[in-house]
């Protein structure tokens, strides 16, 4: 039986992307989003625009949906999908790491815990799924606003609210802090929400590089953080190394099975 046409793969993934950019999104946006170099992601627009599934703004230059597929816009992958993938991968993370695991998804301006694994000491701790959080105060939350186009824009008109005295709520300020995560691929928050809690998270993506939701560690600043500043360099990497791993079994088709 024939693999997957990997072109068609990008260009499923290329079409959700732009079906979730209320706003277009121009080639060097997508192809950051989705992990591809510029000419690849600037062909496959142009093929999807000669077709016509793909519009450019003549103002702007962005690209949007054309009107023969913006059904598509709705369609998101169902959260217990992606929580029957990871859930596994996420009781693994939180043994290795001794912290709290949390899977996130997209709701609205907000992101949604669909998953959560308790950290295994034993101590007394409430069950977050279902809990909804801010997106610009949350790392969880940064990788859904750095990897959604448009979305940015959206969550910084009215003004983001302030948790903490380290909550990022000045646009500027928000915009450079998502590009940095865009840049290291990774996301922490350091008691921007609550300032007794840190936090880092890593994209989950699909088969098509699109990201459906993200996979982060929670817990107390000093376990989190190095002396308070950045999050630790191997919790970061066990993060980052359980998020390929969650993406690489969701893009195959596979979950992963207990051994």
């Amino acid at each position: 039986m024939p693999g997957p046409i990997q072109s068609i793969e990008r260009a499923a993934a290329i079409m959700s992307v732009v079906a979730d950019a209320p706003f277009g999104i121009g080639v060097g946006e997508l192809a950051a989003v989705l992990g591809l170099p510029k000419p690849t992601a600037h062909g496959l627009l142009r093929t999807l625009q000669r077709v016509g599934y793909i519009d450019q703004d003549a103002g702007s230059g962005k690209y949007l949906v054309g009107d023969a597929v913006l059904d598509l816009a709705a369609g998101r992958l169902d959260t217990n999908v992606l929580r029957s993938y990871a859930m596994n991968w996420a009781d693994t993370l939180a043994a290795r790491s001794g912290e709290s695991v949390r899977i996130g998804a997209l709701r609205g301006d907000s992101v949604v815990i669909v998953h959560h694994v308790f950290r295994p000491d034993g101590s007394a701790q409430v069950l977050r799924i279902g809990s909804e959080l801010p997106l610009h105060a949350t790392a969880l939350g940064k990788i859904l606003l750095a990897y959604t186009p448009g979305l940015t824009e959206r969550s910084t008109g009215g003004g983001p609210l302030a948790f903490t005295r380290r909550t990022i709520t000045a646009p500027r300020a928000l915009q450079t802090e998502i590009a940095r995560v865009r840049g290291q691929g990774h996301a922490d928050d350091n008691g921007e929400f609550s300032s007794e809690r840190a936090s880092v998270a890593a994209p989950i993506r699909d088969s098509g590089g699109r990201v459906v939701g993200a996979l982060g560690l929670v817990g107390s600043v000093d376990r989190i953080t190095e002396r308070g500043t950045g999050p630790r360099a191997k919790l970061v990497e066990l993060v980052r190394n359980s998020a390929v791993a969650i993406s690489r079994d969701l893009a195959a088709d596979r979950p992963r099975v207990n051994r």
